[in-house]
């Protein structure tokens, strides 16, 4: 880890109140103070929100890890309004009176997520547009339909691992699988690289006793990368990283990268699985997608209202002395983005049931200057696993009863444990991988060339799967246009199924 300077370095920060913020005076009637990395939130982290709420308000006092206080934000205006003024609320922990004071050890597992890095979510004003600016443009450079093509190309490749099984467990086999083959492709690392990266990823989100070791290995990892793509530039995000004229150090390129790795991760995985719980286990969703009242996109909405990758994002600290949501914060302050709490703020949302297809003034991905940069890049990922997903598998239904299903919950998400599913058996495809790419998409994710627009003969001398007879298309290609009701060969396959939406 960097260490940590006296001074911010991008602004003067406040001095440390004279009092110790380890044991602040009690409030609030005198109670304990809730310990958001305590077993209460892993229990029932919704629950507990709204307890807080019922108690505290919009923001409502908490501890950290070694009783270090902190303030959660459980209603959605507040959210947006620290998030949107970074003025008053800085992303720069350096302000941090816990810091500053000695609160926090340089073995507090907080600090793989809440200590300072040389990268954008922790800077604001110029030096924030510098470093977003780098992260942005490089990510803006990935190829959309490209990362389409590996997303579907892996996808049906871990379908192959366990499709004559009948029956896998879709978190660990599909969910934490997929996202990370992804990325690494994405950020220019070996595919080897993966497995252990979701380990460690995973464990320094979490903040267990072994973050600080997992860190080292993921940021190991990326400095090893860096060196390669200095040597040897490549079309990939650490390449562009290095080029980018913004004149990243490579300590910036590093953690920029190792942001993407870890929030791209997490996030993406979290989605998945619970799109994919929510299309095996509400029938209310399922008719919906089926019937054509709801697109797969617009479910995926659905699901961040209510179930939002991360729960929690740390933090900003307070410039200076505030009131927020009724309570007097003072300088140097955390505050903690209750993204889960705001998006189910009664304030905004009266009806919970009530549906949210497409609505993305949700919070799941925070807001103002520091909205998640790779947020499309995560719905695309999900959107295409699941649709590929259930093209090879449109039989797939959950294998146990929905009540048996368990959730594991830290102070920042909560996933999904398992999810048990069973189907027809059927022979893996391993001559798939040996096809055009563009054979491998679903008929709703393909650009229509010109011979699909106006099919014709064959030229003579042609070779390869476009040669093929009608028949010999890929089986689900044929399933699919079967369910169409369409011809198994000559059809065209542009055109959108019935409740998707051609993008």
């Amino acid at each position: 880890m960097t260490p940590h300077p006296d001074d911010p370095g991008t602004g003067p920060a406040d001095p440390p109140p004279t009092r110790c913020p380890v044991h602040p005076a009690p409030s609030h009637g005198g109670g304990a103070l809730v310990d958001l990395l305590g077993p209460e939130n892993e229990k029932d982290p919704m629950g507990l929100y709204e307890r807080l709420r019922a108690e505290h308000g919009p923001v409502a006092p908490i501890v950290l890890d070694g009783g270090i206080p902190a303030w959660l934000l459980l209603g959605y205006r507040e959210n947006l309004e620290v998030s949107r003024t970074p003025s008053r609320f800085s992303r720069d922990s350096r302000h941090w009176h816990a810091w500053k004071d000695g609160g926090i050890g340089a073995d507090s597992p907080l600090l793989p997520v809440v200590g300072w890095q040389p990268m954008c979510t922790f800077a604001d004003g110029d030096e924030h547009e510098r470093l977003r600016a780098a992260l942005t443009e490089s990510m803006g450079r990935f190829d959309r339909r490209g990362i389409r093509r590996h997303v579907t190309r892996f996808t049906h490749q871990l379908v192959n691992d366990f499709c004559a099984d009948g029956g896998a467990e879709m978190v660990t086999a599909f969910a934490q699988q997929l996202p990370m083959l992804v990325l690494t492709q994405l950020l220019g690392m070996p595919d080897e690289y993966g497995p252990r990266l979701v380990e460690a990823t995973r464990d320094l989100m979490k903040g267990t006793e072994t973050a600080l070791r997992s860190d080292a290995y993921v940021t190991d990892a990326l400095k090893g990368l860096v060196d390669r793509r200095r040597a040897e530039p490549g079309e990939d995000l650490a390449s562009w990283l290095l080029a980018h004229p913004s004149g990243l150090t490579e300590e910036e390129v590093v953690q920029h990268l190792r942001l993407v790795l870890l929030t791209g991760n997490e996030t993406t995985t979290n989605l998945m699985a619970n799109t994919l719980r929510m299309v095996l286990t509400d029938p209310r969703f399922r008719a919906s997608l089926a019937g054509g009242h709801m697109t797969l996109p617009d479910a995926i909405e659905h699901v961040l209202w209510n179930e939002p990758p991360l729960t929690v994002v740390p933090g900003r600290w307070a410039t200076g002395d505030t009131e927020l949501g009724g309570q007097r914060i003072k300088a140097g302050d955390m505050l903690l983005l209750g993204l889960a709490a705001g998006n189910v703020d009664p304030a905004i949302r009266p009806d919970i049931a009530a549906p949210m297809y497409g609505n993305r003034s949700h919070l799941a991905f925070s807001g103002g200057p520091h909205e998640c940069p790779g947020q499309d890049i995560g719905r695309a990922i999900t959107d295409t696993a699941i649709d590929t997903l259930l093209l090879r598998l449109p039989d797939l239904r959950l294998a146990v009863d929905e009540s048996e299903l368990t959730w594991l919950s830290s102070w920042i998400s909560r996933h999904l444990v398992e999810l048990p599913v069973e189907f027809m058996p059927r022979r893996p495809e391993p001559d798939i991988m040996d096809l055009p790419v563009e054979a491998l998409l679903s008929p709703r994710q393909r650009v229509p060339s010109i011979s699909e627009e106006a099919p014709g003969p064959v030229p003579s001398g042609t070779e390869g799967p476009e040669a093929a007879a009608p028949g010999r298309v890929p089986w689900w290609v044929a399933l699919w246009r079967w369910l169409l009701g369409r011809p198994s060969g000559a059809a065209p396959e542009g055109s959108a199924p019935k409740g998707s939406a051609a993008r």
